[in-house]
């Protein structure tokens, strides 16, 4: 048995076919949109003399976010080692997954 499955662009602006996905950002936040040739090259036009007196940026990296309250990763050895300590003293801790950040300070308070 054969499938076909077709993917139909279309312009975002005006509702018709559209022939391509154009990408782009401003201020920080990266776009697409869906639109005919016609319709892209009124964009790239647009955009021609900015673009022309612009100077190029290397793609931006989003910044990181860190999690778990500025704690960092813990190795999976040192989990272990939490994790048994945590049972050996009666503390319910999870078999895998994130340790709750109490268990982790009681821990390091302890050694």
């Amino acid at each position: 048995m054969a499938k076909q499955i077709q993917e139909i662009l279309i312009d975002d602006l005006d509702g018709g076919e559209a022939n391509e996905t154009v990408a782009f950002a401003l201020d920080g936040t990266s776009y697409e949109i869906d639109l005919s040739d016609v319709n892209a090259k009124k964009l790239r036009d647009s955009l021609a003399p900015f673009v022309g007196s612009a100077r190029r940026a290397g793609a931006v990296a989003a910044p990181r976010r860190r999690r778990g309250g500025g704690t960092r990763a813990l190795t999976r050895e040192k989990s272990a080692d939490i994790r048994a300590w945590a049972k050996s003293h009666g503390l319910n801790v999870s078999e895998r997954g994130r340790i709750a950040s109490k268990i982790v300070e009681e821990y390091e308070r302890n050694h």
